[in-house]
């Protein structure tokens, strides 16, 4: 599943992957708060973690994941990815180059850095 991130400076968004993530944890979840965040401040300035209560995305939910890129290019500006697991790192660093806006991979333990330097992106709009 995906639980939202609370407590994330304005024009933040946040998420959590937990368990099995699917398909309709993205329709049901992240689209619709991707689609608030791009309709309130024509941006999109997110966190992503994934801790050890994550266990893996379903093929439905990959495919889903692939569609975000698919969202218009201009409403990306900052985001980070926050997980201790070495594959996961791994893959966000090969594959950051091709995310539209900054992105950063942060561990874990710098949780509160990774929020902070995605709401210094939404911050320098106001």
């Amino acid at each position: 599943m995906i639980e939202l991130l609370d407590d994330l400076p304005s024009d933040v968004i946040g998420f959590r992957a937990v368990g099995t993530v699917t398909a309709s944890d993205y329709r049901e979840v992240l689209d619709p708060a991707i689609d608030a965040a791009a309709a309130s401040s024509g941006k999109l300035d997110l966190v992503l973690v994934i801790d050890d209560e994550f266990d893996h995305y379903s093929l439905g939910a990959m495919m889903e994941d692939a569609k975000l890129l698919g969202r218009p290019l201009s409403i990306w500006d900052r985001a980070a990815f926050v997980t201790d697991r070495d594959v996961l790192t791994g893959i966000a660093v090969a594959f950051g180059g091709l995310v539209p806006g900054e992105f950063r991979v942060f561990p874990l333990d710098r949780l509160d850095e990774a929020i902070a330097w995605v709401g210094k992106g939404a911050a320098a709009r106001s």
